[in-house]
């Protein structure tokens, strides 16, 4: 270590001359601070960019989901009716709950009154048309039961049918 004035106590002055060839290379990486701006700004963006997103075609998903849900539910209900016809003359129900759109549904057995089973039907999936869907022990629609049921979501819609002498459900996208 040199001072430059030669005296003790005075300034010392420190030779770099080693970081010289380092300091005037050129730079192959960037640093941690770099990085972290960029992070922040990519942050910045999604979060103006994530509420533009339609989300609609998820929403159109859960309307052919709902809808593919409901004619499974039928079928099971006409299959429960089939099934226990020797002990269960009344046959099995499917019950649309709360006004039109409906906010859910339930399966009943017509002999006992009980519920067997119930499910809710998203806000943003909307549920219209016939309201009870009762099964008679042959499997098919019993006298006064519906025949139509409407699911549609964003522009999205699926009409479900029954036939009345077979019980058959079919589901067809309008």
């Amino acid at each position: 270590m040199e001072y430059k004035d030669g005296k003790r106590g005075a300034v010392p002055s420190f030779s770099f001359s080693w970081l010289e060839p380092i300091m005037t290379e050129k730079r192959a990486g960037y640093t941690l601070v770099e990085l972290v701006v960029i992070l922040i700004i990519l942050g910045i963006f999604a979060a103006i960019a994530v509420p533009r997103f339609n989300f609609a075609t998820i929403t159109k998903k859960k309307a052919e989901s709902r809808a593919r849900k409901i004619v499974t539910d039928l079928r099971r209900t006409r299959g429960l009716a089939i099934q226990y016809a020797a002990s269960n003359t009344d046959g099995y129900a499917l019950n649309m709950t709360g006004s039109s759109p409906y906010s859910g549904y339930e399966i009943v057995n017509l002999n006992t009154s009980e519920t067997i089973d119930t499910h809710t039907i998203d806000s943003d999936v909307s549920c219209t048309g016939g309201s009870t869907f009762e099964f008679g022990p042959l499997g098919n629609l019993k006298t006064g039961s519906d025949t139509q049921l409407t699911v549609s979501a964003e522009g999205k819609t699926f009409t479900i049918n029954i036939i009345s002498a077979t019980g058959t459900v079919k589901c067809t996208e309008n």
